[in-house]
């Protein structure tokens, strides 16, 4: 069975797009955070023109073409009174977490669209040789617990734990984890996703399953959270716990993988699952470019457009290994997103 619902309000924090959308907004936007004008503008409300450049590290022709962009952006408005920040841009800052991570990660990868584009349409693997994009993305450096490895890891998580925060709500919204009590996350991550869902269901306990290095970072996440009790990390090993779990999930994981390698995951979280246990994919689903946003803050997603498919596969080896109830939930966030869920006969 399949459902198509239009998410609302637990996509409200997309607002943040609209302040990504070019290279200019995005850059002009950073240097307002880095040189802390932002902040100056959230503290005082409004500030002259003299009073911005005293924190402004530039001189004065900068400041004003820096805040022209600004202006142009929908960040500030300008009169003769001063400077002040617009009220669509402070209540987007409710989400700023979210819009500093995006703006982070498309500035990342900003080079790889402009000067390898042409490779990614034509020559992948060339692509994945030469771009930041798999270069941020080494899960080769998540095996071996050093200082750099920990370092550079952290900074990949920082920005998709940022993204599964919010991601997440839809979920929760559009299927009941009330039923469940032990839960497994392969390739969990962080943790972010199972201690949203903890945070909204105290009867349910979490594993989270991962590299030995994402398992670090992630320990650190929870760190002193509320949730942190009833969530832990597994870190890869040979094989799952039979029939230890009554959901398994997997969020935004089995994307990164080729088909058979997406069998074998899903087979052996058949095999973690409890006799009438639920597996569960939340993922982004085939691109669609009349339905994604394709502005510079989502740069990123458009440079993983091979990676995303559609339900049928997941289907196919969901029906293979015999499950039932299979139920689909098609989600439109900045991008279409797919809810599948099946369940193990009991």
């Amino acid at each position: 069975m399949s459902t198509v619902m239009q998410a609302t309000d637990e996509v409200a924090y997309l607002c943040v797009d609209r302040y990504l959308q070019t290279l200019n907004q995005g850059v002009a936007l950073q240097s307002a955070f880095d040189y802390r004008l932002i902040d100056a503008l959230l503290d005082q409300k409004q500030l002259s023109f003299t009073a911005l450049l005293d924190i402004f590290p530039g001189d004065a022709g900068a400041l004003e073409f820096l805040l022209d962009m600004l202006r142009q952006g929908e960040v500030v408005d300008m009169d003769d009174a001063g400077c002040c920040l617009t009220c669509e841009f402070v209540q987007s800052l409710k989400y700023r977490d979210l819009l500093e991570a995006k703006l982070a990660f498309a500035n990342m990868v900003a080079s790889d669209f402009a000067d390898h584009f042409s490779l990614l349409l034509t020559n992948p693997a060339e692509f994945f040789q030469q771009s930041r994009l798999f270069e941020l993305f080494d899960y080769g450096r998540a095996y071996e617990k050093t200082e750099a490895n920990y370092k550079h890891t952290k900074c990949w998580m920082d920005i998709t734990s940022a993204l599964t925060r919010y991601e997440s709500q839809a979920c929760l919204k559009h299927y009941d984890f009330s039923r469940h009590r032990e839960m497994l996350d392969v390739g969990g991550n962080s943790g972010e996703f199972v201690m949203q869902l903890c945070r909204c269901h105290p009867q349910l306990r979490a594993t989270v399953l991962d590299l030995p290095v994402v398992c670090e970072v992630g320990r650190a996440h929870v760190g002193d959270q509320p949730e942190a009790g009833r969530i832990r990390f597994m870190e890869v090993g040979p094989g799952l716990p039979s029939e230890q779990y009554d959901l398994v999930s997997f969020k935004s994981m089995l994307h990164d993988w080729p088909d058979e390698r997406v069998a074998d995951f899903i087979t052996r979280a058949f095999k973690a699952l409890k006799p009438g246990g639920t597996l569960l994919i939340y993922e982004r689903g085939s691109f669609d470019p009349q339905r994604s946003d394709m502005g510079y803050g989502n740069l990123p997603l458009l440079l993983f457009f091979r990676s995303y498919r559609g339900a049928g596969l997941y289907r196919k080896i969901l029906h293979q290994l015999g499950m039932v109830d299979v139920h689909e939930v098609s989600l439109q966030l900045e991008m279409p997103f797919m809810l599948l869920t099946a369940q193990k006969p009991g």
